[in-house]
């Protein structure tokens, strides 16, 4: 029986364009698997076309705070309708790095120290002064980054104290929050999480290696600005690492179906969570594809084993 499945993408975050991307490319891939695959966009007409013409399931392609945090999630849950993706509480807590921090640590899941700061403590008390006991307890180099956004937008890393006030500033135009934390040198690596038959696995992780030296929005969506090494050029007992790290984190967050959480494995060999993603790019510089394909996984295959899975999580 061929399924009908929406594939929700675009929106109006920062990561429309980047949204639509992923979502033009699962719905090829779900239509080469047979599947009836329709691209949606996040507007005003979606809730009102939902009620008439309800899909099988719905594969959630929005990246910044509409696909990512918990609204959508749980508006789709009123409406009845199965979808891949975390729940609409553990999409809030990813989304959230402070709080997911805070739960990694719990859960004693290697994180870079760290404090969140909104806008209104530096009016308050004044930004020299924060500044000054945070570059004594954090050190240097930090990186900047708002507390809830992805792509790397907003993020900066700052060598310099004062560098801080111009970092902040560019940071804070994303968001009134921001996540300060110890800047940790070593490799980028991105390890995905799908979970297959019911069962949580890491793919092959992707070493990042961009051209500035810092992972940023530039990098990520600029053809020749970033290359990628898949599997990563990591020593073995480092590989089993991230994709127990990873494994950790996804269970730590409470994550389901897929994910994608990014670590920094330091020149000691020392493996450290960043943040984790609900809703993963699969554009063509996207990490999920790139994982999925070393690690034999067909991109198709794999949503179409996640649209069965969340309508028969949704049938009971």
């Amino acid at each position: 029986m061929s399924r009908y499945v929406w594939i929700l993408a675009g929106g109006l975050s920062y990561e429309r364009e980047v949204s639509l991307r992923s979502g033009r490319r699962i719905t090829e891939a779900l239509r080469a698997q047979g599947f009836e695959a329709e691209l949606r966009d996040s507007d005003g007409q979606l809730l009102g076309a939902l009620a008439k013409n309800k899909p099988d399931a719905i594969v959630i392609a929005l990246h910044g705070s509409t696909g990512e945090d918990s609204a959508l999630r749980a508006l789709i849950e009123m409406a009845g309708i199965p979808y891949v993706g975390s729940s609409p509480a553990a999409s809030a807590l990813a989304w959230d790095k402070p709080r997911a921090k805070a739960q990694l640590e719990l859960a004693n899941v290697q994180t870079p120290a760290g404090i969140a700061l909104s806008q209104h403590v530096f009016r308050e008390l004044g930004a020299q002064p924060v500044f000054d006991l945070v570059v004594k307890n954090l050190g240097m180099p930090l990186m900047i980054k708002p507390a809830q956004g992805g792509s790397g937008l907003g993020a900066v890393a700052v060598t310099a104290p004062d560098e801080l006030p111009s970092a902040m500033v560019a940071c804070f135009g994303y968001g009134d929050t921001a996540l300060i934390e110890r800047y940790v040198p070593g490799m980028d690596v991105a390890v995905s999480v799908v979970e297959l038959d019911g069962t949580a696995q890491a793919l092959d992780a992707v070493e990042i290696v961009p051209k500035s030296g810092v992972y940023d929005y530039a990098s990520r969506y600029t053809p020749g600005q970033t290359t990628w090494h898949t599997p990563a050029r990591l020593k073995p007992h480092v590989v089993d690492r991230v994709a127990e790290l990873a494994l950790a984190t996804h269970r730590a967050l409470g994550l389901r179906d897929l994910s994608r959480i990014d670590l920094i494995v330091d020149n000691q060999d020392e493996a450290w969570v960043l943040e984790a993603n609900v809703a993963p790019g699969t554009t063509e510089t996207s990490l999920l594809p790139l994982a999925t394909a070393a690690s034999g996984v067909e991109l198709g295959e794999l949503f179409a084993q996640l649209v069965e899975g969340a309508i028969a999580r949704a049938n009971g």
